[in-house]
């Protein structure tokens, strides 16, 4: 028999989620899995006091993965069926998941009980080296920990994400050396982030940058996402983003850098009728 609960301790799951990353077609988007998973509510699925499984569920009560490992006796489709019908007391209320292309497992359980979905995010890869004319002498700056003000307050000004989260968010970056800025006459006009994996997927890098309102369709966004691919190139490693799917521009200017929006993330919603 199957019994689900809560997971406190994350590194539990390590084991479950080195097989959950093995099954991924391509490398999964770096900001959901190390930006909105670890903050969403972890439950475990359990056959005889064994993890055999899990799932995780953010605040506002979307499944952002769904694992079950194959040696379970319980069938991953009945199991997921039950959770999204509303027939687990201790996970409750789900009212839709986010998930990618590059997860088939998952995504096939999902659309099997969606009522409606639609594209959130185009998620690129490097499949073209850097084109020489995208080469740029622009400077991109490692930032340091008495920038993080100016980082927090710059993100929270262009693209209007909660300064906590930002605090927390860019001051793991800095420790990592992993957050850089575009500056100018001293004042903030881009910040660029490449991430590296510490677990899965070591061979990625995955980028993101913000570029001030102000300086909007001038190129400067697409020199800095091409000095970040160098940055990882350098590094041996393939750049990976993504980007909303409404953000065309930001669209153009990632393909501009040689990267190919190979998957998407999809939006789903249950019916709970």
């Amino acid at each position: 028999m199957l019994e689900i609960k809560p997971v406190e301790k994350k590194e539990k799951l390590s084991e479950l989620k080195k097989q959950y990353f093995a099954q991924s077609t391509d490398p999964l988007d770096g900001m959901w899995l190390f930006g909105f998973v670890p903050i969403s509510v972890h439950f475990g699925f359990y056959e005889e006091d064994t993890l055999v499984g899990y799932c995780c569920i953010n605040g506002e009560g979307y499944m952002l993965q769904f694992y079950l490992a194959n040696e379970a006796k319980t069938q991953g489709k009945e199991l997921f069926t039950l959770i999204v019908e509303q027939n687990s007391s201790v996970i409750g209320t789900v009212n839709g998941a986010f998930v990618s292309t590059a997860e088939p497992q998952y995504l096939s359980l999902c659309l099997d009980n969606s009522s409606a979905f639609k594209v959130n995010a185009l998620m690129y890869k490097q499949v073209n080296p850097l084109i020489t004319g995208n080469k740029t002498d622009l400077e991109l700056k490692l930032a340091d920990q008495d920038q993080l003000t100016d980082f927090v307050k710059f993100a929270a000004t262009n693209i209007g994400a909660p300064e906590q989260w930002l605090s927390g968010y860019f001051g793991n970056l800095i420790k990592r050396k992993e957050l850089f800025g575009y500056w100018k006459e001293g004042k903030l006009l881009a910040s660029g982030e490449c991430r590296l994996f510490d677990e899965h997927q070591k061979g990625f890098a995955d980028l993101g940058m913000i570029v001030a309102q102000s300086e909007r369709g001038q190129g400067i966004a697409t020199q800095v996402l091409s000095r970040l691919v160098s940055l990882a190139n350098e590094r041996g490693l393939t750049p990976i983003c993504s980007t909303e799917s409404s953000n065309i521009g930001a669209q153009k200017t990632i393909v501009r850098a040689g990267l190919a929006p190979l998957n998407r993330i999809i939006q789903i919603e249950f019916d709970r009728e």
